[in-house]
């Protein structure tokens, strides 16, 4: 069997990854609109067949439009994120931080009437689009030419999902790196968020984890 192969794009603050297997590649996240061609330009040296969302904030999601059809490749994504993708806050979130509190009220403000432009400024709206693949736990990737499964994260959304690829394990914000490995520092539902990090090391420390949000590390024993 051919070997797996994860290419990291680092896009500002966050990050999108091709994984490719022989002459199969999927692409996983798709970064803000800043990042657009470089991520076009990263995928056109492979053959792309399949664009998998981790989750449906735009920091993820906001290309998945444009270079779905620039590739022509469907998107995949969790059904249970598709709210995310018109409204980023349809349901309470919290953070760990002031940070992460101040990155709240402030998508907050943005949904307020009269102050919706505050959206356009910040450029958090997602174009829409139909996924046309339902990701669930357990989903198996390889008919698009990557020998690699799906696993269900929930807990900084309800549809958060990972990618289990060879010695890899791409979490999306289920885990975060952003200043320092850690369980995700925003979240809907805290319970999940913590047994999805759970979930996460129980695939052992041999494998590395490929983080939404900064470098990727091996995995812990315990996030």
């Amino acid at each position: 069997m051919e070997p797996i192969e994860i290419e990291r794009i680092a896009c500002g603050t966050g990050n999108c990854f091709i994984v490719s297997q022989g002459g199969s590649a999927i692409l996983v996240d798709t970064a803000g609109n800043l990042h657009r061609k470089k991520v076009l330009k990263q995928c056109q040296a492979k053959n792309i067949r399949l664009i998998v969302l981790t989750h449906g904030h735009y920091d993820h999601a906001q290309n998945a439009a444009w270079l779905a059809k620039e590739l022509n490749v469907p998107i995949a994504m969790h059904p249970a994120d598709l709210p995310l993708l018109s409204d980023m806050l349809p349901e309470p979130m919290y953070g760990i931080d002031w940070i992460s509190h101040l990155l709240i009220g402030t998508l907050k403000l943005s949904r307020c009437p009269g102050l919706r432009w505050l959206s356009f400024v910040l450029n958090t709206r997602t174009p829409p689009f139909e996924p046309a693949v339902a990701l669930s736990d357990g989903f198996s990737l390889a008919e698009y030419g990557v020998d690699a499964t799906v696993i269900e994260l929930p807990g900084h959304t309800r549809g958060s999902v990972g990618i289990v690829a060879g010695g890899g394990l791409l979490g999306g914000e289920a885990l975060t790196n952003l200043f320092a490995p850690s369980k995700a520092a925003l979240w809907v539902d805290k319970d999940a968020m913590e047994q999805s990090a759970e979930k996460a090391s129980a695939y052992g420390t041999g494998v590395t984890v490929h983080f939404g949000h900064g470098k990727s590390v091996a995995n812990k024993e315990h996030w």
